[in-house]
């Protein structure tokens, strides 16, 4: 009786567990299949997608792409416990990646299907390879179902109960397991060469399903005990005899730790046989990708350091390094509305403009602006409001000048200490030279930087600019901005008060953001249609927006935000037709802080600019037309200064985002200008007979 009880519960706990699967992959087909028709009458969807490779245009019967556990077509809880326990002999040293990693070690923003995504799913499980038998599979396996689930039944009673007849027990030390666990990791490092982590973070859908499969194994397995001890009473007297004694004993129990509590687990490594032990958090299960800029930089093997930097108003900022502090030459690199420093390094070794500066011997600067969620401030009680409550102004006058007070401070310190001979052979002079790489807002903050420190005849620092779509001028956009600014400057007073930044507030909801991105690559369809609204919300600019929503900067403990009076800045800006600064709202507020009743216009200061710059604009930007960085150029070459000009057949966030090589070689090409004074020269060929004559 106790053997039919148990068949008939592990029929049923399948047949459920099946059932819900496919209600689940059915809903999921049909939300990507709606948004595949969707995305099929949307227009201009072409050139937005027309960069991104792998989205489906037209509406597609394959359905979505099955969770890493179900690629093989079995949903069994069990079937995923293996998979996890064979997977985390590799895992323990690659983290979870939001991108996709070629053989080269770049890390690329994961766009939905991508090539080396498809590539990837080529070598796991060629049997999906063909497009045709998919298609069929997919119809008949709709068709079929319900005869299918019948006619299963039987077969699953009979399976059961022969294998519960002829198992044997196994040990650990049987070789058949070892010889499975070896294929098994054979396979995932031969996957991994491709795309070494992505498929590691799950997404929402395979959240669900699994949490379904775990709830369902709870609930059968409390039958399956509440069954046992109702068919078994005497086995269930002598339990709960056993349990009494083992508390009288003085056995403690196990304490039930909370969620945040770490259990010890055992793998093998892959060099040492020994089993080591490391730590599984709760927070680790939630499977979702928060590196840090500085886990990217050190996992390619290069050095790191972070510098906290504290701003005149409080305000504590990250300034990261690649450090090479023997370099007489310096990158300083500043990021846009929205993005952090990881944007310089996510496209790995070959493709990042971080890395490519240091490998030619720069010492790497990564600035990091105010508008973190964390809200790191010297005031640890300051308020949300408070903290929010800046414009540009800060930007350019505040974080920008403490960031390049700190280099200075430490480049000078580094040099002077390594070079005994420097005051002499600079004879007062600054010691190195610093290039400025500075992208959308950095770039107007930059230029703020500069003209306001000339105006207050104090030194910048800065040898050169390379601006990469510069912000600043705006007035050239197309409606959808235009009524964007309207409503800002029309409800600013209403909205200042009430909404104080524009960030997802929670970590659950970042969470989700997180996970989500990675169902938009898994379901091409619901990630091209998500991909085009985006783009209709930022223009029509085809960068792509989800695969950078899937970065780690975007991550559950922290992202960054935007200030409500920086949108305001930015609307004020487009309204006059000027790079003006913060509109302070009245004539006595603006003559208080500039000293005249309008907020100072910089372009009609750009003659003070006194070094050269390097202005990059993309024909397809739509965030920041091509037609406002020449009006930077005009403006610039009109007022003597030295001043260049380049466009290239890029998006607003190809310029960080993504892995391109000809604009690569162009920014490296105008930082390389940046050279030592003919006495540094000599001063440095003098460091270097020295050191000559020291080594004979």
């Amino acid at each position: 009786m106790q053997r039919f009880v148990d068949n008939v519960l592990a029929v049923t706990k399948e047949s459920v567990k099946t059932f819900t699967y496919e209600s689940l992959n059915n809903i999921v087909r049909l939300i990507n299949g709606v948004s595949a028709l969707l995305l099929a009458i949307l227009p201009g969807k072409t050139s937005i997608l027309e960069g991104i490779h792998g989205w489906e245009l037209r509406p597609t019967f394959r359905g979505p792409r099955l969770p890493r556990w179900m690629e093989n077509g079995v949903s069994s809880f069990n079937q995923f416990i293996h998979e996890l326990s064979v997977d985390s002999d590799t895992s323990s040293s690659v983290d979870y990646s939001s991108g996709e990693e070629d053989t080269d070690g770049s890390i690329h923003p994961a766009s939905p299907l991508s090539q080396s995504s498809r590539v990837s799913r080529t070598s796991s499980f060629p049997k999906y390879d063909r497009r045709w038998t998919r298609f069929f599979r997919c119809i008949f396996s709709w068709i079929l179902f319900p005869a299918k689930f019948l006619l299963e039944i039987p077969f699953r009673l009979y399976r059961t109960s022969y294998y519960r007849g002829s198992e044997a027990p196994t040990t650990t030390g049987s070789p058949r397991p070892s010889r499975l666990h070896s294929i098994k990791r054979a396979h995932i490092l031969k996957d991994h060469v491709v795309q070494r982590a992505t498929d590691r973070r799950r997404g929402v859908i395979e959240d669900l399903h699994l949490a379904i499969e775990i709830f369902i194994e709870a609930i059968f397995d409390v039958v399956h005990k509440a069954a046992h001890c109702l068919l078994s009473p005497a086995a269930t007297f002598r339990t709960v005899l056993r349990w009494s004694y083992s508390h009288s004993a003085g056995t403690k129990d196990i304490p039930a730790g909370s969620s945040d509590a770490s259990m010890s687990t055992a793998t093998l490594g892959d060099n040492d046989p020994t089993p080591t032990e490391r730590n599984t958090s709760f927070h680790q299960s939630l499977n979702t990708d928060a590196r840090t800029c500085r886990d990217v930089i050190t996992e390619f093997g290069y050095p790191y350091e972070a510098i906290p930097v504290v701003t005149a108003d409080g305000y504590v900022l990250l300034l990261e390094r690649i450090p090479r502090r023997d370099a007489r030459k310096v990158v300083y690199l500043q990021h846009g509305i929205l993005d952090s420093s990881m944007g310089w390094v996510s496209n790995g070794v070959v493709g990042s403009p971080a890395f490519a500066a240091f490998d030619q011997g720069f010492d790497v600067f990564l600035g990091n602006l105010r508008g973190l969620v964390s809200r790191e401030h010297v005031d640890k009680n300051i308020s949300s409001r408070q903290y929010w409550r800046y414009s540009i102004n800060e930007h350019g006058i505040e974080d920008i000048p403490a960031i390049i007070e700190k280099i200075h401070e430490v480049k000078t310190s580094e040099l002077k200490s390594s070079q005994p001979d420097l005051e002499e052979e600079t004879d007062g002079d600054q010691p190195y030279k610093i290039c400025a790489v500075c992208h959308s807002l950095g770039g107007a903050a930059i230029l703020m930087y500069v003209i306001t420190r000339q105006i207050e005849e104090k030194p910048h620092r800065l040898s050169r600019l390379v601006l990469l779509s510069p912000a600043g001028f705006h007035d050239d956009s197309n409606f959808a901005f235009t009524v964007v600014e309207y409503l800002f400057l029309l409800l600013a007073p209403i909205l200042a008060p009430i909404v104080p930044s524009f960030y997802i507030p929670t970590r659950f909801f970042r969470m989700l953001l997180n996970k989500l991105a990675r169902d938009f690559h898994n379901y091409p369809a619901v990630g091209g249609l998500v991909q085009t609204l985006m783009s209709y919300g930022a223009g029509g600019d085809s960068s792509n927006w989800v695969g950078v929503l899937g970065l780690p900067h975007y991550n559950m403990n922290d992202m960054p935000g935007v200030s409500f009076h920086v949108a305001l800045h930015l609307a004020q800006m487009k309204h006059a037709g000027k790079f003006i600064m913060f509109d302070y709202g009245s004539a006595a507020a603006n003559m208080e802080v500039y000293g005249s009743p309008e907020p100072l216009d910089l372009g009609e200061y750009y003659g003070l600019i006194d070094v050269p710059v390097d202005l990059v604009a993309g024909r397809k930007d739509r965030v920041i037309h091509p037609s406002m960085v020449r009006k930077h150029y005009k403006l610039m070459r009109d007022s003597g200064v030295e001043v260049s000009y380049d466009e290239f057949e890029y998006a607003h966030l190809d310029f960080t985002f993504s892995h391109r090589e000809e604009l690569l070689s162009y920014v490296m090409s105008r930082v390389l200008l940046v050279e030592p004074t003919p006495k540094e020269q000599y001063g440095q060929k003098v460091m270097k007979l020295k050191k000559k004559d020291a080594q004979k």
